[in-house]
């Protein structure tokens, strides 16, 4: 599956506005991204932004097969239904979009790195499922070095590659912790970092990390 893998620190980290940024962006360029939210809980705006980023390539359904009413985490909202997570439909859903299109897939995880879907299944292992590299976004105010480290460990562990850190500029405070954080993310991790601004517009021009132009991803 080409692709990549987009997973933040938190919920609420600006994952679908960058997942929508990047598909407007690559298309502009010619490329026809695929952007995925295959899991969604609370409502269906995400997936709805991403739909519309795309312009319509994929159907709604087909962007977001799996979708929780209660805003929680989908294992929490499973037990509330006293169902369990649909694994398999998930896993069938994937490999049925695998045959049909050639991709490149930007599949958005659904809140963090480490967000449960069941018991003993989550985000990190779905995501090691599908083997992709990883890309990671992260606010940019105080608090975001030790979630960036934290998640980047996590993500190595899970022998990923890691092929950058955006860093969200949306309500980040004018101080010192949001100036100097994203060159201290840069230097701590070894990954480049990529700053997204509140008024992002698709860029002719993206940094060779996200053009899928690298034939090698960046190694964890």
């Amino acid at each position: 599956m080409k692709g990549v893998f987009i997973t933040g620190t938190d919920t609420g980290v600006g994952k679908t506005y960058f997942t929508a940024f990047w598909t407007r962006s690559l298309r502009q360029s010619g490329l026809p991204a695929f952007p995925l939210k295959p899991i969604s809980s609370g409502d269906r705006s995400d997936a709805k932004a991403l739909f519309e980023a795309a312009e319509g390539i994929l159907g709604l359904d087909e962007m977001n097969p799996i979708h929780f009413q209660p805003a929680l985490a989908p294992w929490v909202a499973c037990k509330l239904n006293q169902q369990s997570f649909p694994k398999e439909r998930l896993r069938g859903h994937i490999t049925h979009l695998r045959s049909k299109y050639s991709g490149p897939f930007l599949v958005e995880g659904v809140g963090g790195w480490r967000v449960p879907l069941d018991r003993d299944y989550g985000v990190r292992e779905w995501a090691q499922e599908l083997n992709l590299p990883v890309v990671l976004v992260a606010r940019a105010g105080l608090g975001t070095l030790n979630h960036v480290l934290l998640t980047i460990d996590s993500i190595r562990q899970a022998q990923l590659p890691i092929l950058g850190i955006i860093v969200n500029l949306y309500q980040a405070t004018e101080d010192e912790a949001s100036r100097t954080n994203p060159m201290m993310i840069e230097e701590l991790t070894g990954l480049p970092v990529f700053l997204l601004s509140p008024q992002a517009q698709p860029a002719a021009r993206l940094p060779s990390w996200l053009c899928f132009k690298d034939e090698a991803p960046r190694t964890i």
